[in-house]
């Protein structure tokens, strides 16, 4: 569920006055026959579908039915027009999500590494600073972690968007450009990074550690909260994610070996990632520090003119599935 690898219209299915009254702790749903039950999640490529079977954690008493996308914005939108239950994405999406009264809800926190989320230029480049941007073709991934990134340096060097030329771009097609020469530097995260860097094309500018916190959430629809069985299963759900990351922290060597030809990257650029991470992924229970760094983001946008009017994004976290994290 990394975000890595993140405005619709709709009204909020609810306020916290509505979650006042679903504060029944998620074990005591531990009861309904859930054969009947299916979790539509989403998934990155590689992430849950892959590693809960090698962790022998997929054998639920519901059924999972995988949707995969490539970023936490679709996974925001997909989940807002009550396409899946179960999903994840970084502070970005939450943000922009929270503007336009998506119908989402954050009930857990993914502590992630942040190393692989960087500004690339072509290795004979003459830019040596953020600050040598001005003026230059620069991709990134809108509403995701690069967009803000990307923003956040250029503030730091004295810039903004309007003093280069900002391209929104797809990873594949950011790929392409960047490669091609279209780009003079690319705000990327992930796998892009270390296919880059491994054939000699690029060199890290530099990385969004002291920016990103290495915050990602996992999130169910509103409507889960209110289905008792779904939510039960949703419950057990995240605790054998939270189990399969940690199986994936301590198995780092064998899940390197067993993702690299699911997502048909070589071994070597996964093992880079893996073994060179700023944090080790873990889901832990929401806390006021996360809410308040998702709330840092949103002001940042909303300063920076990308949204309009303030943003709360508190009514969008739900910690009552805080306690089946007890001890995983």
């Amino acid at each position: 569920m990394r975000g890595p690898r993140f405005k619709r219209r709709s009204a909020l299915g609810m306020g916290l006055a509505g979650l006042a009254g679903l504060t029944l702790p998620v074990r005591s749903f531990a009861g309904p026959n859930l054969s009947g039950v299916t979790l539509r999640a989403a998934s990155f490529k590689g992430e849950d579908e892959t590693f809960l079977p090698l962790a022998g954690l997929s054998n639920t008493s519901y059924k999972v039915e995988y949707h995969e996308f490539n970023s936490g914005q679709l996974e925001v939108e997909a989940m807002n027009a009550g396409a899946i239950d179960f999903g994840g994405w970084s502070e970005i999406p939450l943000a922009f999500a929270a503007a336009s009264h998506a119908r989402i809800r954050t009930i857990a926190v993914l502590k992630g590494d942040v190393n692989d989320q960087v500004v690339l230029v072509p290795k004979k480049s003459t830019i040596t600073s953020i600050a040598d941007l001005k003026g230059k073709r620069v991709g990134y991934v809108r509403a995701t972690t690069s967009h803000y990134f990307l923003l956040r340096m250029l503030w730091q060097a004295g810039l903004s968007f309007n003093n280069i030329q900002a391209i929104n771009l797809g990873v594949t097609d950011g790929a392409a450009a960047f490669r091609s020469g279209d780009l003079d530097a690319w705000a990327i995260y992930g796998y892009a990074i270390n296919f880059a860097l491994g054939d000699g094309s690029a060199r890290v500018l530099r990385t969004a550690k002291g920016i990103l916190s290495g915050n990602y959430f996992v999130g169910v629809a509103p409507a889960v909260l209110h289905n008792p069985p779904l939510r039960a299963a949703a419950a057990d759900y995240l605790v054998r994610i939270a189990k399969g990351w940690n199986w994936v922290e301590n198995n780092k060597q064998q899940w390197s070996q067993d993702l690299a030809p699911v997502i048909h990257v070589p071994l070597p650029y996964v093992e880079a990632e893996f073994f060179h991470e700023s944090h080790p992924y873990q889901i832990v229970p929401i806390d006021d520090a996360a809410i308040a760094s998702a709330q840092e983001v949103a002001d940042t946008f909303v300063k920076a003119g990308l949204i309009s009017g303030k943003v709360d994004v508190r009514p969008f976290f739900d910690s009552s599935f805080s306690s089946v994290l007890t001890g995983v």
